[in-house]
């Protein structure tokens, strides 16, 4: 079955019509697999390109991703059943003693869009919290964000507590937000430095070796 209209209605935001092709999909017997990959991530690659452009705004992003996640609710219960796969594990979250949460949002959504599973610890996230996650989960990412300065030490104490717990080699780190530079990443030795959610995707699937 071709995902055309799913994948249109995804990259416009049509909520209605998305979770309609996908019912629809669903009902015609498809591949769950096929229906994430074809039509919802496919749409999300178009999303980030044209984000990556110029060619499209935050709000029209977001409207994407919204559709996007209300299409993959429609698919869950099918996933276990289907042998759904993902691209990798990702552990995200705002470090501790910032609040600012909606660039991490956003990231989570496109990263999710694209394909990875996201276990988000939210915000105000201590050290410790993101190496026990990354260890029941399996995580091969952790993502890290900081808008405010002050808050940036933050990243540079959770991956020496990554290094101290011994699992630093199991696990990427990449880190952005709005004082973040490349320059700070390479600094406190994260392996990638994202500055907006497009960009993310991009590094994700760059440090797992994923074309």
């Amino acid at each position: 079955m071709s995902y055309e209209t799913l994948s249109d209605a995804v990259v416009k935001g049509d909520i209605n019509t998305a979770k309609e092709e996908t019912q629809k999909a669903v009902e015609a017997g498809d591949n769950v697999q096929d229906i994430l990959d074809s039509g919802l991530i496919a749409a999300m690659d178009i999303v980030g390109d044209q984000f990556s452009q110029g060619l499209m705004f935050l709000p029209q992003m977001l409207h994407s991703a919204k559709t996007m996640q209300e299409c993959v609710e429609l698919l869950k219960p099918h996933f276990q059943e289907g042998g759904v796969t993902t691209k990798g594990k990702v552990v995200l979250g705002t470090v501790k003693g910032d609040l600012h949460d909606i660039g991490k949002n956003l990231v989570g959504m496109m990263l999710e869009g694209a394909g990875f599973s996201v276990i988000d610890l939210q915000v105000d996230v201590a050290p410790e919290a993101f190496v026990a996650k990354v260890k029941e989960e399996k995580a091969e990412i952790v993502g890290m964000s900081a808008l405010l300065s002050t808050t940036m030490p933050a990243m540079s104490q959770t991956i020496k507590a990554l290094v101290d717990s011994g699992i630093r080699d199991q696990v990427k780190v990449m880190i952005g937000g709005a004082p973040v530079t490349a320059k700070y990443a390479e600094e406190v030795g994260a392996d990638a430095y994202a500055p907006d959610a497009g960009s993310a995707v991009i590094e994700a699937k760059k440090l797992l070796g994923i074309d």
